[in-house]
């Protein structure tokens, strides 16, 4: 290029020399890359000790950060935090997977221009400012918490059965008893869209300007680590959550003079824990890093070297030639033949619509994972979502982590890549059937899954027993009766009294719990129960982790080929534009329709839905164990076969270049060896 303007040399013709391999040019002239190859600093304050981190170690330190607290927000807390504010702000599970794929939706709307604009400039400061979207939305995410009040969790609890003719309150439908909670529902939407709009220039540009930055043999390790790092987030994330989960959400849990409330516990299931917290301070720690990467050059130096040493992997299909004779991607008007030749490589599409599928599948059980675990095995929403952190996340990472060493280490070329990736969806594919065997069954409650003593009909809480007590549906309020069957509340039990037995609650006089079938209770206790849902009998849970554990592990193992072998089968110039498209089809097949397709197919596994005085229905309750594992599975299995149908696809469909256009080994040390 001619003295004037710079140029980014990804856009620069290619050297018609063997092997399609650029030029290198001496420092300053040629490609433009050597004099955008600066200091790490701010105009001309470059201070000696920010030189230590003007490499692509220090670049992958403050991206790594970056991608974990990405993941903490968007992956980790709101995953963790979706059964609280389901509760908080009366939503059903269908919404609240609106809220998830809120977070695509902008990501998938901004992707292809941020990626196609942005590939031409400078890619640490569109970092700077995916730093700041990804604060913002973490605020905007917090502030129901402090706009929507002290949390009520009941009016006086009509708790036992009320004699006739005794005094309590009477809850009758009006028009101010419609709450306006669910209208927050707008409110996390918009966080969402901030955080989508911060986390896209991270996956397209960010990932691009390591592979521009480290050798090709050593970009699949780079990218592992940064994707690995970026699942660290989600794990804090959930623990983190997990036990500010702990902490009631206002803090300090209300004092109640009246004798008939109790003081809330973790056990409880009106508990709400302080999901907020987390949020404000991910909000200040990510600010933070505006700061490291708005001092990044625009090329790490050495990146001109680097470029020149590369041969080219692309899919013979003539579009590189076509992408070099016609320089696109230097306006606005080359946009839609970009987009148009991407879209006719038939490698790339393959491998976008696997990796989208794939996605469907990581986000809806990422999303509603500590929910299935919390419900099948009868476990707190905290203990859950801590248990899912800890084997999902831990899990995906280290397959991140085992398929960037593999790849790197055995340097596979394009076609090896995507042939590693048909036998981990293989693999994957067949420990998904941990659904048929490591379910469980459900509990028996009255009123769902059997009658009161054979004196009603299913799928309906009175009975005979408690016809006279004047139950509130509105008052969700389990327990457990002696006979090992579980009550909607203590009225609904038919408990007209209660003692208090080392500080725990107990009901006495319960007209509708049966004897228990142990023999070794005295009649004094035949009538009784106490709070809480009742233990579960199920011991599977051991053997679903260790199963799931490993699915996620193969299924994870895809993540890093799929972005290598996209990098390699598209012309050098459209690297950044080809992960712009792979994420507009991730978001549209996979991570948007994940979060709603399992959300929609855990509703219609619910058997008890919270229905208030009004008739209005909110959060579901209780669910049909059975029916939700293989719902879950169903989708989970089929999204997998598809999977491995594509990438089959993939492997016939690739043509390697020609033979006398691809440098051997040999030859391309030589040319290194020349340019050092």
């Amino acid at each position: 290029m001619k003295g004037g303007g710079i140029e980014n040399p990804v856009f620069e013709p290619a050297s018609s020399d063997v092997g399609r391999q650029r030029q290198a040019s001496p420092a300053g002239a040629g490609t433009g890359v050597p004099a955008e190859e600066g200091p790490c600093g701010w105009g001309r304050c470059a201070p000696k000790a920010l030189q230590l981190c003007n490499n692509p170690e220090g670049y992958l330190a403050a991206y790594s950060l970056l991608a974990v607290f990405q993941g903490i927000v968007v992956n980790g807390l709101i995953n963790i935090s979706i059964s609280t504010i389901e509760k908080r702000y009366e939503l059903n599970s269908s919404l609240t997977g609106l809220i998830s794929a809120s977070y695509d939706i902008a990501f998938c709307i901004l992707s292809l221009f941020v990626s196609f604009f942005g590939e031409r400039g400078h890619k640490p400061r569109w970092l700077a400012f995916s730093a700041f979207m990804l604060g913002l939305g973490s605020l905007i995410f917090s502030l129901p918490h402090f706009s929507s009040g002290k949390y009520h969790y009941g009016a006086k609890l009509g708790d036992t059965c009320q004699i006739p003719g005794a005094s309590s309150v009477n809850f009758t439908c009006s028009a101010s008893t419609k709450s306006s909670l669910s209208n927050y529902l707008y409110v996390f939407i918009l966080g969402q869209l901030l955080l989508g709009i911060g986390g896209t220039p991270l996956y397209t540009l960010g990932t691009a300007f390591i592979d521009d930055s480290v050798p090709k043999h050593r970009s699949s390790l780079y990218i592992g680590i940064g994707y690995a790092m970026s699942l660290l987030g989600p794990a804090v994330g959930y623990v983190l959550g997990g036990q500010l989960l702990n902490i009631y959400i206002d803090i300090q849990i209300p004092e109640r003079q009246d004798t008939t409330y109790m003081k809330m516990d973790q056990d409880d299931p009106r508990w709400l824990g302080a999901w907020w917290i987390a949020f404000l301070a991910c909000f200040f720690a990510i600010w933070l890093l505006i700061l490291p990467f708005s001092c990044f050059p625009k090329h790490l130096p050495g990146t001109a070297k680097i470029q020149a040493e590369k041969i080219s992997e692309t899919h013979n299909d003539g579009s590189e030639a076509l992408v070099e004779a016609k320089n696109i991607g230097k306006s606005f008007k080359d946009f839609p033949v970009a987009l148009l030749i991407l879209l006719k490589n038939p490698v790339l599409m393959s491998l976008i619509i696997a990796s989208s599928l794939e996605a469907l599948v990581a986000t809806g059980f990422a999303t509603f994972l500590p929910k299935f675990i919390e419900n099948q095995f009868g476990k707190t929403s905290s203990f859950s979502a801590t248990l899912g952190g800890l084997v999902l996340i831990p899990a995906a990472a280290l397959g991140q982590i085992i398929s960037g060493i593999l790849v790197s280490k055995c340097k596979m070329d394009c076609k090896s890549v995507i042939k590693f990736m048909i036998g981990t969806c293989s693999v994957a594919l067949l420990l998904n059937t941990v659904f048929l065997f490591a379910k469980c069954g459900n509990e028996p409650f009255a009123g769902v899954s059997e009658t009161y003593n054979g004196t009603s009909m299913l799928y309906n809480l009175t009975a005979p027993c408690n016809a006279n007590c004047r139950c509130l549906r509105a008052v969700y309020h389990p327990v457990c009766g002696r006979d090992e069957v579980e009550y909607f509340s203590p009225c609904f039990a038919g408990c007209t009294s209660h003692l208090f037995n080392n500080l725990k609650k107990t009901y006495h006089n319960c007209s509708c719990i049966g004897k228990p079938e142990r023999k070794n209770y005295s009649e004094d206790f035949l009538y009784e129960a106490v709070p809480g849902k009742c233990p579960t009998q199920c011991k599977s849970l051991p053997l679903f982790l260790t199963f799931f554990f490993f699915a996620v592990v193969f299924t994870f193992m895809a993540v890093t080929p799929t972005t290598v072998a996209i990098l390699r089968c598209v012309p050098d110039k459209q690297r950044s534009f080809a992960l712009g498209v792979q994420s507009v089809f991730l978001r549209l097949l996979g991570t948007i329709p994940g979060p709603i397709l399992f959300g929609v197919a855990i509703d219609n596994s619910c058997t008890l839905w919270d229905v208030n005085e009004c008739q209005i229905k909110g959060a579901c309750w209780v669910y049909d164990n059975e029916r939700m594992a293989y719902l879950l599975m169903g989708i989970s299995a089929a999204c997998k076969i598809i999977t491995i149908i594509f990438v089959v696809m993939a492997v016939c469909l690739y043509k390697p270049p020609p033979a006398s256009a691809a440098l051997s080994q040999k030859d391309s040390e030589m040319v290194s060896a020349i340019h050092s």
